[in-house]
């Protein structure tokens, strides 16, 4: 199959379809809400960090009525644990150990923690009787507590035995990391596993952190040492288990994307896609020599798409018209030219034929009409030429005068040329252009008789007007829709061409002017239109 040029341009590389690329695109952003799944992780870390936040602050009030009991029992201290250390993880502890503020910041990451396995299982031990009894005081200050807060809480010795819990009373716990570190005075804090016999999740699962409990262990420290642990623990909230609490908001979010999408596809299908097909559509059936089909689309969508159409299919027009104009000027040419080849051909046939008969007298009158009729295909190829010439000028940005124009002509003493008025009007045309237009028109003039030509010029608005008048034969009704048709004469027999007023207007057009024939009491006035320079 043979490829047409545009087809050659553009090549057969492979491109999407702009309703692919539209369907890409809607696709993605419904994507964006699922990809935003991942960020879960952010906000369930942040989850983790509140439930610490949370479990410290119970912790520290439970640790104060302990070390409140602890002081009121008197309990000697060589009872007491090991001595608090001087820098108990917190800077301004560390540059004021005894100063009123002691804050703990949470330090857990679901990022770089390791998830623990569960606790391990409390052993057999016996607790201090002192300390058993401060245990069973605040066993119920735990459990209401507890009901509250739904954490576990588990009171220990210095030993790291429980003396108050549920389920573990008078059992230790002193070999788990986080309780070991809190017994040497340090806070501690761990990520465990909240169900046993299930595998560490990864690290960046959406879920990790509805499968941990948070760990926290906070040592209770009187006259510098340590006489017990808070050890409190919770399971966090989990950002599917909030999801699910707001199903309906989600239910409702998911139908306004999906419907926010289709919404979106619908537009860009009407106001953009379906008049681009149109647009090809109809570029292909003016492509095919539809006439019918140079006219608006009946739906352009867009402003732009709508001057992307209008000047579409007013080159459309344009071509059309000059392709017209080009088929008719072929007709007139072929014709013109026909006529003098004709008679050349048929004289020189003749002289062929019948020169041995002919006599000087016949032989001479052939001999002229060839040399005339050559002469006027002589004249009408340069016309044709001048005619090419002038529709394809590019203004060169020079100006001239009526008077400086007027300068480059020959005399001729066959009529008069008066400039009435604006002799120094300047016009955005050369010289030799000018010179060229009224040429033509005075030529024009002499072959309708006149003997006078006067011009008046006037500049107003940027634009400046030229009115050309004579006092010749004039130009009749039925023939002033024609004078600009090329090869339109009324004087063919003295040698017209019906070319002059063409080249006229193809140059004026060419200057962004123009050209009309307007009404006069005696003769031929010509209204010619061009810019002020």
């Amino acid at each position: 199959m043979r490829l047409s040029t545009s087809s050659k341009w553009i090549g057969r590389k492979w491109r999407p379809r702009l309703a692919t690329v539209v369907v890409a695109i809607l696709i993605m952003v419904m994507a964006l809400p699922l990809v935003g799944l991942f960020f879960f992780r952010l906000y369930e870390n942040q989850l983790i960090r509140q439930t610490e936040a949370e479990l410290i602050a119970q912790g520290a009030a439970i640790a104060a009525i302990y070390a409140q009991d602890v002081r009121d029992a008197h309990i000697p201290p060589e009872k007491l644990g090991a001595p608090m250390p001087q820098a108990n993880g917190s800077a301004s502890r560390a540059a004021n150990p005894d100063g009123p503020y002691r804050p703990i910041e949470p330090r857990l990451d679901l990022a770089s923690d390791t998830v623990l396995p569960t606790r391990p299982a409390a052993v057999a031990a016996t607790a201090d009787p002192a300390f058993t009894a401060i245990g069973v005081r605040l066993s119920g200050i735990l459990d209401a507590t507890q009901k509250t807060t739904l954490a576990g809480f588990r009171l220990l010795d210095p030993t790291g035995v429980v003396i108050a819990g549920r389920g573990e009373v008078g059992q230790s716990l002193g070999e788990v990391d986080e309780v070991r570190t809190a017994l040497a005075g340090h806070y501690a804090s761990a990520l465990r596993l909240r169900i046993p016999d299930q595998p560490t999740p990864p690290l960046y699962s959406v879920s990790r952190g509805t499968k941990v409990r948070v760990f926290v262990a906070l040592p209770v420290a009187v006259d510098g040492r340590v006489v017990g642990v808070v050890y409190v623990s919770r399971t966090p909230n989990n950002i599917i288990k909030h999801l699910y609490g707001e199903r309906g908001k989600v239910t409702l979010a998911a139908i306004a994307i999906i419907g926010g999408t289709l919404l979106i596809g619908l537009v860009f299908l009407r106001t953009v896609s379906r008049p681009i097909y149109a647009l090809i559509d109809r570029t292909q059936r003016i492509a095919a020599g539809e006439r019918d089909a140079i006219r608006p689309l009946d739906h352009h969508g867009t402003y732009e798409m709508a001057e992307l159409s209008a000047a579409f299919l007013d080159m459309a027009e344009k071509l059309q018209a000059r392709s017209d104009s080009i088929q008719t000027f072929a007709t007139h040419v072929s014709h013109e030219l026909k006529s003098p080849l004709t008679a050349i051909q048929g004289a020189a046939e003749l002289l062929r034929d019948s020169g041995s008969t002919m006599d000087d007298e016949e032989r001479r009158r052939f001999s002229n009409n060839i040399v005339t009729d050559a002469g006027r295909l002589n004249l009408l190829v340069r016309r044709l030429l001048d005619l090419a010439k002038a529709e394809n000028l590019a203004p060169s940005g020079e100006s001239t005068s009526i008077g400086a124009a007027l300068a480059l002509l020959p005399a001729d003493t066959r009529l008069a040329v008066r400039i009435e008025a604006g002799g120094d009007v300047a016009l955005r045309i050369s010289a030799e252009n000018a010179a060229i237009v009224l040429a033509n028109l005075i030529d024009n003039s002499v072959r309708h008789g006149a003997t006078l030509v006067s011009i008046t010029a006037a500049s107003s608005g940027g634009k400046a007007t030229l009115l050309v008048g004579d006092d010749g034969a004039g130009i009749s009704l039925s023939n002033r829709a024609r004078i600009f048709e090329p090869f339109f004469t009324t004087r063919r027999s003295t040698g017209g061409t019906g070319m002059g007023l063409g080249i006229v207007l193809a140059l004026l057009k060419a200057h962004d002017g123009m050209i009309r024939l307007v009404d006069s009491e005696r003769g031929t006035r010509f209204e010619i239109t061009l810019p002020a320079a």
